[in-house]
């Protein structure tokens, strides 16, 4: 397929495998029976003495007495990525880059959506996501850790989540522990909660976004971890309306008010188990209409003329993406790395030129890239090849709104802007 020739009907047809990768992650939900409980205790105990940032000695005193009391065997686990195949006890001393993969690789990180995935309206929920920086949540031992999917300490507080909080006349066993999957929204100072991992120490790796979505709303309730923030719960938590896919559903998520700021949508399977690194069971999605930031911006913060992506440095020279198995878009030989004093494993950044990027049958067949040097530091991955696809058709044939309404069901013109649209309780 020519880099632009990407015009396709009103319902359109998939430009790429996004569907048969959809297809096989559900398979390996039924095939791989991980070991859940074990899973989160060691996220959770990473999470309150992962070694993200230096401490001064009465800090690292306090880090130590807020450690979980878990013995975690070493034994093999299974895995999507060498980033997360250490255990708690070595993943708590890993530094720089190392750390800030592993870490990342613990979070359900959404892929964006290339092609609108069939049943739509059966099998998917949609939700605006809330703007702001996503991070873990872990209450335990009478405190609360936020940390982001880099490992950085977000903030450390008192919180209404179980054991998160010390409080007089209340004990808890040290196993009572709670793992949220938030979005810190910066301007009214509250975390939104998206997802939920473990709850009291019961893991929920294994439960279909359909449970975790149910039981996430009831118990959040039945805690008060919603109510107005107080001396032992210092934020405010709250959740996201979350809708069924189908025309009243989308429209809502869509134009529908909510009281934070939105940055795009999100589509979550309903069969889909919490599956940690990059996963095509739950979709990012924006437009100008519910996105401030759609087209990648610089780090000036403008849109740059050409499109840039970052890829991974592999040892024979190769590009790749952060996919598991990573997509492959060119090579650097061997010369160029060592005048450039690249190593394997650097994140490198590139321009799209005017070659584009060029498929055939949903598959990358050639990339016209220009080398435009090393990406940020602080960055943990490279981009994922649907972020990449997803930035090329933005800027040559996006994927609209109206293409989502078509794959759902027949839509009158004018009805997105024209109809009046109440956020659901």
């Amino acid at each position: 397929m020519a880099p632009h020739d990407l015009r396709r009907p009103f319902k359109r047809p998939a430009i790429s495998d996004q569907q048969r990768r959809r297809d096989l992650s559900l398979l390996r939900q039924k095939q791989n029976r991980l070991d859940a409980q074990r899973r989160a205790r060691c996220l959770a105990s990473s999470v309150l003495s992962f070694q993200s940032e230096p401490k001064s000695p009465s800090q690292e005193q306090s880090h130590f007495e807020l450690e979980l009391e878990l013995e975690i065997e070493p034994d093999a686990e299974e895995h999507q990525g060498p980033a997360t195949t250490y255990d708690v006890r070595q993943a708590s001393k890993l530094r720089g880059t190392e750390a800030r993969r592993w870490f990342a690789k613990q979070l359900m990180l959404p892929e964006w959506m290339i092609d609108v995935p069939p049943n739509l309206n059966t099998d998917w929920y949609v939700f605006a996501r809330p703007a702001g920086k996503r991070c873990f949540v872990v209450s335990s031992n009478g405190t609360t850790v936020s940390r982001l999917r880099n490992g950085i300490l977000l903030h450390r507080f008192p919180s209404a989540l179980p054991n998160g909080a010390r409080i007089n006349n209340v004990s808890r066993s040290s196993q009572s522990y709670c793992i949220l999957d938030c979005i810190f929204h910066e301007p009214d100072q509250t975390y939104y909660v998206i997802d939920m991992v473990c709850w009291a120490g019961f893991s929920l790796y294994e439960c279909t976004a359909e449970f975790r979505f149910f039981w996430l709303n009831s118990k959040l309730v039945e805690v008060g971890v919603c109510d107005t923030p107080s001396t032992f719960h210092k934020y405010r938590f709250a959740t996201v309306p979350v809708y069924n896919c189908d025309q009243e559903g989308l429209q809502t998520a869509y134009i529908g008010p909510v009281p934070y700021i939105k940055d795009g949508l999100l589509f979550y399977n309903k069969h889909a188990h919490y599956e940690t690194g990059n996963t095509p069971l739950a979709l990012v999605w924006k437009d100008e209409n519910c996105s401030e930031y759609v087209i990648d911006t610089d780090s000036k913060g403008q849109v740059p003329n050409q499109q840039q992506l970052v890829l991974e440095l592999q040892d024979d020279g190769r590009l790749a993406t952060s996919d598991d198995p990573s997509v492959i878009f060119g090579w650097l030989n061997e010369d160029f790395i060592q005048k450039t004093g690249l190593h394997a494993g650097n994140l490198l950044r590139f321009a799209v030129n005017d070659g584009g990027l060029s498929f055939v049958d949903g598959k990358l067949e050639k990339a016209d890239l220009q080398y435009l040097g090393q990406s940020n530091r602080a960055r943990a991955f490279a981009d994922s090849y649907s972020k990449v696809m997803f930035q090329y058709i933005v800027r040559h044939s996006p994927l609209k709104i109206e293409h989502l309404f078509a794959s759902i069901g027949p839509l009158g013109d004018g009805d997105i802007a024209n109809h009046d649209v109440e956020m659901a309780a």
